[in-house]
């Protein structure tokens, strides 16, 4: 049983591959002092790994294998996180959604969401909503369909409205210019005169949940970014970080690895009854 549909990984890796040059990378290191050295592992075993780690959340150290050892994953992930590659990856699963389907970007949402991190971290705080353990937090910008344009890593005890900004920011370094005066659906926590003021500065209409009134008079069209958490919660590794370094965190959450995953499913499931191409699945489930 593959960890994931082959019509998912299979496009992602043909991207990542690119991006890489795995075409390029020589089998042996040409600057060994002794002119030899161990065959290097393909890219695409490690990658493999990687998503066995994302999908299950397990330790490296347990989904090591004869070929690839954990210290090789831990290497091979941090080479990829500081040569920004998750961002890339998902900036071109954004162009090709925008390109095929079209991105509804006249309605936007932000939303947060805390998750466990129990070693610890860069980006790790006393969760508010864990007796205090340690957890991570992620502050994600979606259009209005659900389709994750940006994410912020940050502590679980980092307040919302603050993390607004540099969510905001990232949006048009993802996909380029919004439209003028977009909305911006908020819940309760980002109601303040700054996240106004902030909006307004930035040029989007705000739509911000007033706080004493019941949440489902007020609800607005926050739920996209709502059910794009639940998508992204689907992945083991975003639910509970072991990953102590925060650009590990980010390349596993905007990574862009889990949200370029989900950008790729919608694309599938939304193409495949407006265009025809021989692996197109028929059904909503992906296989």
């Amino acid at each position: 049983m593959p960890l994931l549909p082959a019509s998912l990984t299979e496009p992602l890796w043909v991207e990542f591959a690119a991006l890489i040059g795995v075409d390029e990378r020589p089998e042996f290191s040409s600057t060994h002092p002794w002119g030899c050295h161990r065959r290097r592992v393909p890219d695409r075993v490690v990658f493999d790994h990687v998503i066995a780690a994302l999908v299950h959340g397990t330790g490296y150290e347990r989904l090591a294998s004869p070929g690839c050892s954990d210290r090789t994953i831990r290497r091979r992930l941090k080479q990829w996180a500081e040569a920004g590659l998750g961002q890339q990856l998902l900036r071109l699963a954004l162009a090709a959604f925008d390109q095929m389907i079209g991105l509804n970007l006249d309605d936007l949402s932000v939303d947060g969401a805390i998750t466990k991190a129990p070693c610890g971290g860069e980006v790790a705080g006393r969760s508010p909503v864990d007796r205090g353990k340690q957890g991570t937090k992620r502050s994600v910008a979606t259009d209005g369909d659900g389709i994750p344009l940006h994410m912020v890593a940050a502590r679980a005890n980092d307040h919302d409205s603050p993390l607004l900004e540099p969510t905001l920011a990232g949006i048009c370094d993802m996909i380029g210019p919004l439209p003028d005066q977009p909305n911006m659906h908020l819940d309760r926590g980002y109601d303040s005169a700054k996240t106004r003021d902030l909006l307004e500065i930035l040029g989007y209409e705000g739509h911000i949940a007033a706080k004493g009134l019941p949440a489902p008079i007020q609800a607005g069209k926050r739920w996209p970014v709502e059910r794009t958490h639940s998508w992204m919660n689907g992945y083991g590794k975003l639910r509970r970080f072991t990953d102590k370094s925060k650009i590990i965190v980010e390349f596993y959450l905007y990574l862009y690895l889990a949200a370029a995953l989900t950008v790729i499913r919608r694309l599938i499931n939304r193409a495949r009854t407006l265009y025809r191409w021989p692996t197109r699945p028929t059904t909503r489930r992906l296989r």
